[in-house]
């Protein structure tokens, strides 16, 4: 026989089962509309704010040395093909915890050129192009399918957009008046080069402007648009950017497209030109990588490019598909290895730390990134 103290606990048994169980839903993402972005106090977000004080501090006294008015571009980096700002604002930058607006300093309108970042943006415009299949595969040659004599050498047909997006496609040729060997102090300042043997096509990694380039012509080829309208259209519009960025053609980067001239834009502003924004909209463009490609909903960068932009290529320096990654902890000292940054001279730069939520972005600064980022991450409680 049951004793009443077994049935008063077979009961407590039964109703515990039975109970409902309360899950708590995750707190939906933010997203900042347009032309707004929600702001909150250091406190507000759980941050210590003195921590995040001294480290905005830090980065407002570590300005670049690069002239304000631009007057060393040719020496650093050759003669002009574009046309350049005739001033830059002073070190500026914003930093997005959580989705939001913790910490904000300088200028950051000023509408200014943000070099190698425009390389990470012909990535995503890349991503685009294969979302809506204009690139079948990204280890397909893209000589198949671009046929303006840019890829019929032997050695240029072996190159697949893969390839030039590790940088790695060791593309052979000129474009624009520039030579893939950067060979001449004139052309290149200081960022002329000894000649060497070329690789074969995938086995060796170059940092390099003028095969980025063709990449760029290549994609206004495949989609049968400029880049900048594709990057308006697909990319910016949808993420709530601002109208005031602009993507600067060489003056002699223009092509036919369906019977009128269309620019073909660069992926930095070494010979002038290249992507002018302000900070805002950087932040906006490194958000939509912080959220997976996404955006409210939106899936814009398809989560498998996303995935595999952020893999290190075989033969880079810790490189994906024109992104600069942290898996060996080299390129953001002290940051987690899943850390990842589009990086433009000047230093103007993107910094994102997924493992904190954080996104950072800094502008005309001196020193690696990294080290404003790190001490963020310092006013963010542990876990």
């Amino acid at each position: 026989m049951m004793t009443s103290s077994r049935r008063a606990a077979l009961r407590l048994c039964v109703a515990a089962v039975l109970m409902p169980i309360t899950v708590h839903a995750a707190e939906p993402q933010y997203f900042p509309p347009p032309g707004d972005w929600a702001r909150k106090t250091p406190a507000e977000m759980g941050l210590n704010p003195a921590l995040l004080a001294a480290a905005v501090s830090y980065a407002r006294h570590h300005e670049t040395t690069r002239a304000l008015d631009f007057s060393d571009q040719e020496a650093t980096f050759g003669t002009l093909l574009g046309s350049m700002p005739t001033r830059r604002a002073r070190t500026n930058g914003l930093v997005i915890y959580k989705g939001f607006v913790v910490a904000e300093f300088g200028d950051t309108a000023s509408v200014d050129p943000t070099y190698s970042v425009a390389k990470s943006m012909l990535s995503t415009v890349a991503a685009v192009a294969q979302r809506d299949g204009k690139i079948a595969s990204l280890d397909e040659p893209v000589g198949k399918r671009v046929l303006d004599g840019g890829y019929d050498s032997p050695r240029n047909a072996a190159v697949t957009w893969r390839q030039h997006l590790q940088q790695e496609s060791e593309w052979e040729g000129a474009i624009w008046g520039k030579q893939h060997d950067f060979v001449g102090a004139a052309a290149y300042g200081q960022g002329e080069r000894k000649p060497r043997a070329l690789q074969q096509p995938g086995t060796f990694y170059e940092y390099n402007d003028v095969r980025i380039n063709r990449m760029a012509l290549s994609l206004l080829r495949v989609l049968d648009k400029s880049v900048p309208e594709v990057f308006q259209d697909e990319v910016m519009g949808p993420i709530g950017a601002s109208t005031s960025w602009k993507w600067v053609p060489y003056h002699n980067s223009y092509v036919e497209l369906r019977g009128k001239r269309a620019p073909s834009v660069s992926g930095g502003t070494r010979w002038g030109g290249g992507m002018w924004i302000n900070s805002w909209d950087m932040a906006r463009f490194g958000y939509l990588w912080l959220r997976g490609g996404a955006w409210g909903g939106q899936q814009i960068v398809p989560a498998s490019f996303v995935k595999a932009a952020l893999a290190p290529s075989e033969h880079g320096p810790d490189y994906g598909y024109l992104w600069w990654l942290n898996t060996k902890g080299k390129n953001f000292p002290g940051l987690p290895a899943n850390a990842y940054g589009a990086l433009g001279a000047g230093s103007n730069t993107i910094t994102v730390s997924p493992d904190h939520d954080l996104l950072i972005v800094w502008r005309w600064h001196a020193g690696n990134s990294a080290e404003f980022a790190r001490r963020v991450i310092e006013a963010i409680p542990a876990r």
